[in-house]
């Protein structure tokens, strides 16, 4: 399995312009997606693929995460070039595929990292370079895909995340987009439930087209609660202004936090009763209860909670 790493915003950055990568290197973002399928025309992307080089050569930039580029489909013929390019620069973490049909799409890109980067495999991290695995992350964006996501989850150990490409879906199905969002309700519930069921630590929601004014930021709020409340961890994002409220509605918030710490602390308490399921302010806690109780302090801590302090707050809570 692939390291995870908490993608509360994808933000995607033309790599066919250098100015536009400069400026993403002062951002405070997730993961950054230097884009080099449907934002470069054909004639540019050697010039793309040499830009990236670059600027993955760098000193990483203190404010994001993860660094990653969306190569061309593998169907488009373009895919190898970009990944024996791209797979030189030193500070790559993760690649992402569009148009991902079926598991020979990810055995493909699966085959080339092994044979690329042999030391950043998922079973090797701490060989070679020392570095962190390579992470690969699957776009969604077909009838066919969906029906095929069983075979996708499992085809790559790489794998660390599903994303739901809602526009290329609309014209798959030939169906339009509402602000309701109601027409992906089958394809978003399916693709953040495969998430979980294979255990991909990230599910990435659809690009929300609004970014301008207070009405568009209103519209980018809803759509990441809705997301949020299918299951999904984060959400793809085509302007910088569209950061600061997707990491926040995708954080967990502070009472979240402490209902966590209570859980946590309780729990050891009642395993040192000898007891298996005990209450909580009237509710029984359980080993799920437990687990989610767990992975929201996880959460906490890469989103900057000091979990810690927390912990000690709450540390006389008893099970009832």
């Amino acid at each position: 399995m692939a390291s995870a790493v908490v993608r509360r915003a994808l933000l995607y950055v033309p790599a066919s312009s250098r100015k536009m990568l400069d400026k993403s290197r002062g951002l405070s973002v997730d993961c950054v997606a230097y884009d080099l399928e449907d934002s470069v025309t054909p004639s540019m992307k050697p010039e793309a693929r040499r830009n990236l080089r670059e600027i993955l050569a760098l000193e990483r930039a203190q404010g994001i995460r993860e660094q990653a580029v969306r190569i061309n489909a593998v169907e488009s013929g373009l895919a190898l070039d970009d990944l024996v390019e791209v797979l030189k620069a030193p500070n790559l973490d993760a690649i992402v595929v569009p148009k991902v049909q079926s598991a020979s799409d990810l055995h493909f890109v699966t085959d080339v990292l092994r044979h690329t980067l042999p030391d950043r495999h998922p079973s090797s991290p701490t060989q070679g370079s020392g570095k962190e695995p390579i992470r690969v992350i699957a776009l969604i964006e077909s009838a066919r895909a969906l029906m095929d996501l069983s075979s996708i989850c499992g085809a790559s150990p790489y794998l660390s995340g599903l994303v739901f490409a809602a526009e290329d879906f609309a014209l798959d199905l030939s169906i339009r987009r509402t602000p309701s969002l109601q027409e992906f309700l089958y394809a978003r519930s399916a693709i953040s439930t495969a998430a979980r069921a294979f255990n991909l630590p990230s599910a990435i929601d659809l690009v929300c087209t609004s970014f301008k004014g207070e009405q568009g930021m209103k519209t980018l709020e809803a759509e990441c609660e809705g997301g949020k409340d299918l299951g999904f961890n984060g959400k793809q994002l085509i302007h910088p202004s569209q950061v600061e409220i997707t990491q926040r509605v995708f954080s967990p918030v502070e009472k979240e936090v402490e209902w966590a710490a209570r859980i946590v602390i309780g729990d050891q308490k009642a395993i040192d009763q000898g007891r298996g399921a005990w209450t909580m302010d009237g509710k029984m806690i359980d080993a799920p209860v437990v687990g989610k109780a767990r992975s929201i302090l996880d959460r906490g801590r890469v989103c900057g909670y000091d979990v810690d302090a927390v912990m000690t707050r709450w540390k006389g809570q008893e099970p009832e």
